[in-house]
């Protein structure tokens, strides 16, 4: 059976060239006025926090930029926004309606702090009612677990702050990221198969813990949050990598899945230590490591872009094995707080 979702995750290329041409001027504008401001706040919910924290922790390991992630519900209650355009704050969202995030942007309107959303529906509510609105160019997503707006989101992410950045290698970063829609393209293809054959073998499991350092957590995160929970109704926990020895070691045992991304940061010593005292233990683990995909010449930093062909096929299979339509939902968008 072929589902929604298998159209979409095939698109993604397509949504990343038609974000780039289309939002090219208007992102250099944005990284021109983050460039020159002293704090930058990066506000979303599930799939759209996700990009925040990888474009937050790959900036954190090589730059200055003063960056701060909250979800949308969070950022309400954040005693640092005062009246101030020192600071200006970038909402993430899909829909461009998500409640939480649309009363942040309120708030920050509030404090005279510039707004920025990062949204796929340009007659939404965030897009009209922000000073700067980018569009991503994905067209109507129904998978509720984002695919192609979860990568032109994070493109976008990466294009503003990276180009506003003091990273000594962004200009080969940014030219690394021209080239994600065809890698993308390319690893959807070759990753099909192998991902298939993985999600067959582990449907049966019920829990699934998902590590990743540097860049690579935000990616956990969507992984463990939305891509299992939502996607294939599996129970999931996200880990920084380094909090392995915090929790997780005292439930690591023989047939525990585990799946880790690694991808020869500085800060994945201790993955690497992680995974060989997981398999002493004979943990059931899936284990990505990007040097399968791409050359050295590759920036890491870029790392999301390449692990998630691979994640969406596995996703996509194993909610198929398991009865599941991996883009429906039970609940989302039908309950609402009162």
């Amino acid at each position: 059976m072929k589902y929604k979702m298998y159209d979409e995750i095939m698109e993604q290329k397509d949504a990343l060239i038609k974000t780039f041409e289309s939002e090219a001027s208007l992102l250099d504008k944005i990284s021109s006025l983050v460039e020159v401001k002293d704090n930058i706040y990066l506000v979303g919910c599930g799939s759209s926090i996700s990009t925040c924290y990888s474009v937050r922790d790959a900036l954190a390991s090589c730059s200055t930029l003063n960056v701060s992630v909250y979800t949308g519900f969070e950022f309400n209650y954040n005693k640092k926004l005062v009246n101030d355009e020192n600071s200006i704050a970038i909402f993430t969202s899909q829909s461009g309606e998500t409640g939480d995030t649309l009363t942040s942007l309120r708030r920050a309107k509030e404090f005279n702090v510039p707004t920025v959303s990062i949204v796929n529906e340009p007659e939404s509510t965030m897009a009209k009612e922000s000073d700067y609105s980018v569009v991503s160019r994905g067209g109507r997503e129904t998978a509720i677990l984002g695919t192609k707006t979860y990568v032109t989101q994070l493109a976008c992410l990466y294009q503003i702050l990276f180009k506003a950045s003091d990273y000594e290698n962004k200009d080969k970063l940014l030219e690394d990221l021209k080239k994600v829609p065809y890698l993308l393209d390319e690893l959807l293809s070759s990753t099909h198969d192998e991902s298939k054959k993985l999600a067959e073998l582990f449907k049966d499991e019920e829990i699934f813990y998902c590590l990743g350092s540097g860049p690579n957590f935000g990616l956990s995160y969507k992984l463990a949050m939305t891509m299992f929970m939502e996607g294939a109704l599996k129970h999931a926990c996200p880990l920084y990598a380094g909090e392995y020895r915090h929790g997780l070691i005292e439930r690591a045992e023989k047939g525990v899945p585990a799946v880790f991304l690694n991808s020869g940061f500085e800060s994945d010593v201790i993955t690497d230590k992680a995974i060989a005292f997981s398999e002493k233990l004979e943990m059931n683990l899936i284990i990505y490591y990007l040097s399968d995909y791409v050359d050295d010449d590759f920036d890491k930093l870029l790392s999301p872009f390449v692990f998630i062909a691979p994640l969406e096929w596995f996703i996509y299979y194993l909610a198929h094995y398991n009865n599941e339509d991996p883009g429906s939902t039970r609940h989302i968008g039908k309950v609402r707080y009162d």
